[in-house]
């Protein structure tokens, strides 16, 4: 039977979008699941898929049907020949990283949040951190696709390859991701080490720290001279001493930064003290483990976010007008600006496509005003041709998306032809794709 909730109110993680949905269903198998995409076409009713909720934009949104996919979770199959495991689309990040290690294998790269269903990832271009690694989609060597004829169609590089770089970054528009299959690589252990650099500092060693380092990144708080740089490194298990990083993590990261979040919200003026208060703060150090438990961060503190990927040359420029911006407005943030490195693919909606990129997120602690930071820091991006990452916020237009995506018509294009209805379809992605 499905798990169905009448009239239930939803909310993103960050609370910053709420909906009331007619339903929301929980299928408990992929029979229900098609059964469901069937009866709202011949019902012509609309419904959206919701993995944690971790997007900060209203993708999920809607008044109609919401369909969590958490009971489709687990592997469907491995390929063990080939490195290749099929996973159910709504299992989890760090569930995927779990029974993966089981068995001996990791995903080659991830992302510092680990709540996200493997689904919710994908379709949003979900991404980690090194010049030489590519986002979380590029990891998919073929999706199974539930389409809004209650179809099932497999996408990958030799099946249905003139969808492959549509489906892997589609934001849900053209069905439902039901299934993906993973490339995996053996299991490997990470050195973590981190440190602060002053921001002058940062700048003069940003190539030679994208270069000599498997994945790096680095957070600039704003009113301060300070960087936190956090690298990471293939070590020998053999060598390693394995580390728990749970009180550096959760108590210094999350429990005393909720603190001064809470005293900068109840007091904005504050912003710049807790600003540099956090610089001196953060934890310093190093660290051996297993790869998923080293990209892996506690977000305990929940804030709104904005992240923008621009040619990975202007790093440093947009971080100077960023820091110019803020002087010059002396507007109340504490949170720090995250600052990453992508390589360029392939896929057609995704904020990488076709350069190499930096990816800039500014984040705004929940309760906070935020729209006068978020607004002068878009501008930045925007001059220097960013694009945003779906998930986080923007307030894009059509027009302005299709300068960014050389490949939007031929994405809309796909979508026509796979949701002719526009069953998968809300307000928010009818008002910027223009549909």
């Amino acid at each position: 039977m499905f798990s169905i909730k009448q009239n239930a109110v939803w909310k993103n993680w960050s609370e910053s979008v709420v909906a009331k949905p007619k339903r929301i269903v929980r299928p408990k198998t992929l029979g229900q699941l098609i059964a469901l995409v069937k009866e709202c076409r011949e019902n012509n009713c609309t419904l959206r898929v919701v993995g944690a909720g971790h997007s900060f934009t209203p993708l999920a949104a809607t008044d109609e049907v919401l369909v969590s996919l958490d009971h489709l979770n687990g592997i469907d199959a491995i390929d063990h020949e080939n490195r290749l495991v099929t996973f159910w689309a709504g299992t989890r990040l760090k569930d995927v990283s779990r029974l993966l290690d089981e068995r001996g294998y990791a995903l080659e790269n991830l992302g510092d949040i680990n709540e996200q269903s493997i689904a919710g990832a994908i379709s949003t271009g979900t991404h980690g951190t090194g010049i030489r690694f590519q986002s979380i989609p590029n990891q998919v060597e073929k999706l199974t696709l539930l389409t809004a004829h209650g179809e099932l169609l497999e996408i990958g590089r030799e099946q249905n390859d003139a969808y492959f770089e549509a489906a892997r970054v589609s934001l849900g528009m053209l069905g439902i991701i039901v299934k993906v299959t993973l490339k995996v690589v053996p299991q490997y252990v990470l050195f973590a080490k981190n440190y602060r650099l002053s921001l002058e500092e940062g700048f003069q060693q940003l190539n030679a720290l994208k270069e000599a380092n498997r994945n790096v990144e680095f957070f600039w708080f704003p009113y301060t001279d300070v960087i936190q740089v956090k690298t990471l490194n293939e070590a020998d298990e053999k060598a390693a001493s394995f580390s728990n990083r749970f009180m550096s993590k959760v108590v210094m990261e999350n429990g005393l930064f909720y603190l001064l979040s809470e005293m900068s919200r109840n007091a904005p003026k504050t912003a710049k003290l807790v600003s540099q208060i956090s610089a001196w703060g953060v934890p310093v150090g190093e660290s051996y483990n297993k790869s998923h438990l080293q990209y892996a961060t506690p977000r305990l503190v929940k804030f709104n976010e904005m992240e923008y990927a621009v040619p990975e040359e202007h790093m440093e420029a947009v971080i100077r007008e960023l820091d110019d911006m803020l002087q010059k407005q002396n507007i109340a943030v504490h949170f720090p600006v995250e600052c990453r490195y992508v390589k360029g693919d392939s896929i057609w909606l995704s904020p990488s496509y076709e350069r190499d990129s930096a990816y800039i997120g500014i984040h705004m602690y929940k309760g906070m005003e935020l729209h006068h930071y978020f607004d002068a820091a878009e501008e930045i991006f925007l001059h220097y041709n960013g694009r945003p990452h779906w998930g986080k916020m923007h307030s894009l237009t059509y027009d302005q998306l299709k300068q960014l995506y050389p490949k939007m018509d031929a994405f809309l294009a796909i979508r026509s032809e796979l949701d002719p209805f526009g069953l998968f379809l809300n307000g928010y992605l009818r008002s910027i794709f223009h549909i």
